[in-house]
């Protein structure tokens, strides 16, 4: 897996990658959460790794930055020099799949980043069905008041990513680099390109229950309309 450190200590981080690295993974270290941040909007990574406390804020902060803008799927483990109950279950409840106990000890660092890498690949991929439509991401199918789409698959992705979340405001640049790649050779224009057919595709107007709705100068929230109940 590629994994995102956030650790402010130079040789924890060092160590940790070292470990990391030596079970396969590829890493990358931050030592500030505005660094961390930063590559985040960038750079996709799938398992993120955060120290509980930074020079610049909490993990609290990273995990409600990471689970507003990148989702719940992707796995999060803390990493927290305290082991008290109250400690432990902020980490939680702000959205950890997971802790680990400073020092951390080798094998269990890995045996839990190991387990939650399990976890994601193994889950099997959610069948939505939100009012008039159906999105089956495994059978890669979105069918619309009983009738299968034809759809580009950059098309597909982007729609399974609109209906995996709704209500949130989503950036041009966050979509291009979600759905075509931080590398890709194209520039926000073909979000907004594609974002207009599908509205014509899908008739995401709010006719059929869901609206896409521009953002000036931001980019775009998908909303549940009262169409369609």
């Amino acid at each position: 897996m590629h994994i995102g450190i956030a650790e402010d200590d130079p040789d924890q981080a060092a160590l940790i990658s070292l470990w990391l690295e030596g079970a396969g993974h590829t890493v990358r270290a931050f030592g500030t959460a505005a660094a961390y941040i930063e590559a985040l909007k960038k750079e996709r990574f799938e398992l993120l790794l955060i120290d509980w406390m930074l020079p610049d804020g909490t993990g609290a902060d990273l995990l409600q930055w990471a689970r507003s803008n990148l989702g719940w799927e992707l796995p999060v483990l803390v990493v927290t020099s305290r082991d008290d109950e109250k400690t432990v279950v902020a980490a939680l409840q702000a959205g950890a799949d997971d802790y680990v106990v400073k020092p951390p000890k080798p094998l269990e660092l890995l045996a839990r980043v190991a387990a939650l890498g399990r976890r994601v690949r193994s889950g099997a991929l959610p069948v939505l069905r939100l009012g008039a439509f159906e999105i089956d991401i495994q059978r890669q199918r979105l069918v619309l008041d009983g009738e299968p789409m034809v759809l580009t698959q950059k098309e597909f992705d982007l729609s399974a990513y609109l209906f995996q979340n709704p209500g949130k405001l989503l950036s041009r640049d966050h979509l291009l680099n979600k759905i075509w790649g931080i590398n890709a050779d194209v520039d926000t224009r073909t979000v907004d390109t594609h974002i207009s057919r599908l509205r014509k595709k899908l008739g995401l107007d709010g006719s059929k229950g869901w609206k896409l709705v521009p953002v000036y100068g931001v980019g775009y929230r998908f909303e549940r309309t009262d169409a369609q109940g």
